[in-house]
């Protein structure tokens, strides 16, 4: 009984401890996930804490747990826009990506580490996934806003690319534990079954967990907790009947959270503290399983594999599975730069220690490299490469600074929003009678120092006045817009957005005598808006960069599929880059004789 004791005491402290650990971090600018991970190595059994922890079974099933939390979550953050957007190319690196990376980084381990060709497609197959509780929270962390499109295509990636690596990783196990392989429609089979099963039951699942939460009378304290327990059994379930449970817990999630339901407010807020404690508890336990002197022998090969993973694999399986999909050099050079590794690879390494495969702890070592090193260089450097490559987006106006009352009933489609006036709201600048509410949208009543004002002699509004507004749930953005505090404009925001607004609905031809680029006859009486989108070939998203000759038109603001307003950069990227430091050192360097 005490030592049960002391396991609770001496877990809730490293909990503690990776909690200000994390605060502290930050103001480096180091990943949290890696000071997670760095702490439960420091609490193991050659660290200062001491802790033995070798239960690669109980490591299984905690991981299993902890990696579906993170993807409901992940779910029910993922707007359907952004999945609209990112489905197609997610879903090519999700398949032939991971097929195409774990091939690659097998020839490097067949190589430089000395292992069979089968043994080698293991170790490529434990790697070869994105990490969806890495992605999920680099993307995120600090406000930091990424083209749409870019950050859309990771979070969908990695939420969906768990499938195939825990496929080639069994079906390596498996070839590797018996003689005899497989048949090859045995095979096609079980992929299929995987995906495909996923896709379906969590589909099915996310639509009867919302059918049920509009329906089932609950304390309001329980319906987080009937959506955590709902997830779980989508996931067990899934995995019952032989089909990917991390996939379908991912589609229930997105699926709950693009649909109208009771206690979304609760459930977002319960399931975000908890992705958080999941990601906590598994790379602190993934930390507390390695043995550090156990991974001399494997580091320099690791490290090699880490490189060749990095700088190769990722790149040239980004390069092929995104060509059909028009990404920008810049874009695709980002995409294979946040491949990142986390607590996956550890998590599918111990499936070969559990299947008792000798050299087992060869590829746990490996792998806990690899991810050691991804998080390390590129974790570490996000934030620095989406600048560098213009990518990283102003902050937009903040949904934090808005407090809603959800009135989810049969025949209801309206909340009701509250929000505080702040100095640089773009209502103060507008009469209260002509306030650009969107569509069906009403003020309620304005609280000024705590008196209710009449509408009709309020002549406009006031900074730290509270506004009462009633409005369908797709129009909360375009309130967030009207009265949200506006970001202050950075003297970089130029860099990426262009020094001149102009408005979607501006004609073409005008435009372009101006700014001097080309354009075609019948083009030039088309507005902007259109010009974009046809010659993006694709939907716009806020980020994206046409090159017209001299210039660069840059989409600034949409509304639904539209294009709103464009900049005019009239320095395009490739001009900037030019004049680099590094670009310049790099040609004084060359041009010595």
């Amino acid at each position: 009984m005490d030592h049960l004791h002391h396991l609770i005491f001496f877990g809730a402290l490293l909990v503690l401890a990776s909690i200000f650990a994390g605060l502290l971090s930050s103001r480096f600018g180091a990943p949290l996930l890696l000071v997670f991970l760095g702490l439960g190595v420091l609490a193991g059994e050659e660290g200062p804490g001491g802790f033995i922890f070798n239960d690669f079974r109980l490591a299984y099933l905690i991981g299993s747990v902890a990696l579906a939390i993170v993807l409901f979550d992940g779910g029910l953050r993922t707007r359907k826009e952004s999945f609209q957007v990112a489905a197609w190319p997610a879903l090519s690196l999700a398949t032939f990506g991971v097929l195409i990376t774990a091939a690659i980084v097998g020839l490097a381990a067949h190589f430089f580490a000395g292992l069979s060709p089968l043994q080698s497609l293991l170790v490529g197959a434990i790697v070869g996934s994105t990490d969806a509780a890495a992605v999920f929270f680099l993307l995120n962390i600090r406000g930091m806003q990424i083209q749409k499109r870019v950050s859309a295509t990771l979070e969908v990636e990695s939420g969906v690319n768990d499938p195939m690596a825990i496929f080639l990783t069994i079906l390596c196990v498996e070839l590797l534990s018996q003689a005899g392989a497989p048949q090859w429609w045995e095979l096609v089979r079980d992929l299929v079954t995987q995906m495909a099963g996923g896709a379906l039951i969590g589909f099915l699942g996310g639509m009867a967990l919302v059918w049920l939460l509009n329906r089932v009378e609950l304390a309001s304290g329980l319906f987080p907790i009937f959506a955590f327990a709902f997830a779980l059994a989508v996931f067990g379930g899934a995995q019952e009947v032989g089909a990917s449970g991390y996939l379908a817990v991912y589609i229930a999630g997105l699926i709950l959270g693009n649909r109208r339901h009771r206690a979304s407010q609760l459930i977002g807020r319960f399931h975000d503290g908890l992705a958080w404690l999941s990601q906590i508890i598994m790379f602190l336990m993934l930390g507390l399983l390695v043995t550090p002197s156990k991974l001399v022998p494997d580091i320099g090969p690791a490290l090699v594999i880490a490189a060749v993973l990095m700088l190769v694999a990722r790149p040239v399986a980004v390069a092929l599975c995104l060509a059909p999909f028009r990404f920008s050099l810049r874009e695709l050079i980002f995409v294979s730069w946040v491949g990142l590794r986390g607590a996956v690879p550890i998590f599918l390494a111990t499936v070969p220690v559990l299947s008792n495969l000798p050299g087992a702890e060869t590829f746990f070592a490996i792998a806990f490299v690899v991810v050691l090193t991804s998080l390390a260089l590129q974790g570490w450097t996000i934030g620095r490469a989406a600048r560098l490559l213009d990518l990283e987006l102003p902050a937009s106006s903040d949904a934090s600074e808005r407090l809603s009352v959800d009135l989810t009933g049969a025949d209801i489609d309206r909340d009701i929003a509250a929000y505080r006036v702040s100095e640089t709201s773009r209502a103060i600048g507008y009469p209260f009678a002509e306030l650009p509410l969107p569509r069906r949208c009403r003020v309620l009543s304005v609280i000024r120092e705590g008196t209710v004002m009449a509408r009709e002699k309020l002549p406009r509004l006031e900074a730290d006045d509270l506004v009462l507004v009633v409005a369908p749930p797709e129009q909360m953005l375009g309130l967030d817009q009207l009265f949200a505090a506006r970001p202050v404009r950075r003297s970089q925001d130029s860099a990426v957005f262009g020094e001149f607004t102009l408005e979607g609905n501006a004609t073409l031809g005008t435009v372009a005598d101006f700014y001097c680029f080309p354009v075609t006859t019948p083009e030039r009486n088309m507005p902007l808006a259109d010009f974009i989108a046809r010659r993006l070939r694709r939907r716009p998203v806020v980020g994206d960069r046409l090159a017209l000759g001299p210039i660069e038109l840059v989409v600034q603001a949409m509304a639904g599929n539209r294009v709103t307003t464009a900049g005019i950069e009239l320095e395009p990227y490739e001009v900037r880059w030019s004049r680099h430091p590094l670009i310049r050192r790099l040609r004084t360097f060359f041009a010595r004789p």
